[in-house]
């Protein structure tokens, strides 16, 4: 299901004001933190250089502007390489899409196939990474994709602590072929992301993802709250299960969830030793 987002300048501005608020509120309540084991960091860490199956599931009772459920699952993998020699990460998602088409009534289909591809820059305190992204139209459905080639760009920064991690995930993507007929794309996202350590495996976290549709001039911003838990099941494998519902602070136009439920399960194993495994 495709993303709303936004066009204009003043609406990019409220959005650019919105996460220095959100940043200025979480940074106190982050320094206020007690330590707490360190073992959710690697489970919960974008950039920890290990093969990861993400099994995740979006579910949406109730959109903006149109009547109807929607729901998004995503099959989500990572995988640590050197090729070339430089440590690099290649994340895919492929969505399976259930989208209204009236009240009692929807679609359900394969969306577009996500491809991005960050190079590693290992930092003591605060660690980067940077790359491309590929969206191929694979969507069964014109209701599933959008229908267009795109690439562009994404770009995370993780602060691991002892109470937690703290970061960000920013993602830029624009049209260059594809069907005609459909609309052109360029959407920006953002994803600031919070976890808290507890004990015995078990975290708080908010990492709902930002929307700007640059083409079409729509836009969303979830704030969401929830609990995880990581734990090993042998054989080097971590399974990482966690619920998080969301509530849209701020849209404009329609088709932005009213509020979501996001859950999933993790699976990361134990990988041959890359470049990527020699950081601080």
């Amino acid at each position: 299901m495709r993303n709303p987002v936004s066009a204009a300048t003043r609406r990019m501005a409220n959005a650019g004001a919105a996460l220095l608020v959100a940043t200025t509120v979480l940074a106190p309540v982050a320094g206020l933190a007690q330590s707490a084991g360190g073992a959710q960091n690697d489970a919960n860490n974008p950039l920890t250089p290990k093969i990861t199956i993400n099994l995740q599931d979006y579910f949406i009772p109730s959109l903006y502007g149109i009547p109807g459920q929607a729901n998004q699952f995503l099959l989500r993998g990572l995988v640590p390489h050197d090729l070339f020699g430089a440590p690099q990460m290649l994340r895919f998602t492929l969505p399976l899409v259930t989208t209204p088409t009236g009240l009692d009534s929807s679609v359900t289909g394969i969306g577009d196939l996500t491809l991005m591809d960050l190079f590693m820059f290992p930092g003591k305190q605060v660690s980067f990474g940077i790359g491309p992204m590929l969206v191929a139209p694979t969507a069964t459905d014109d209701l599933t994709g959008d229908g267009k080639w795109q690439a562009g760009a994404a770009a995370v920064a993780v602060a691991p602590q002892k109470w937690g991690l703290a970061g960000g995930l920013v993602t830029y993507q624009a049209s260059f072929a594809g069907d005609e007929a459909r609309e052109d794309v360029s959407l920006l996202t953002a994803q600031p992301i919070l976890f808290y350590n507890l004990p015995e495996g078990f975290y708080l976290r908010s990492s709902a993802v930002w929307n700007f549709d640059l083409e079409a001039g729509d836009s969303y911003i979830p704030v969401g709250f929830g609990i995880g838990r990581a734990m090993p099941i042998g054989n080097g494998t971590t399974m990482n299960a966690y619920v998080e519902p969301q509530y849209t602070v701020f849209q404009e136009g329609s088709g932005a969830p009213q509020w979501q439920i996001f859950g999933g399960i993790n699976f990361q194993f134990d990988s041959v030793s890359t470049d990527a495994d020699k950081r601080p």
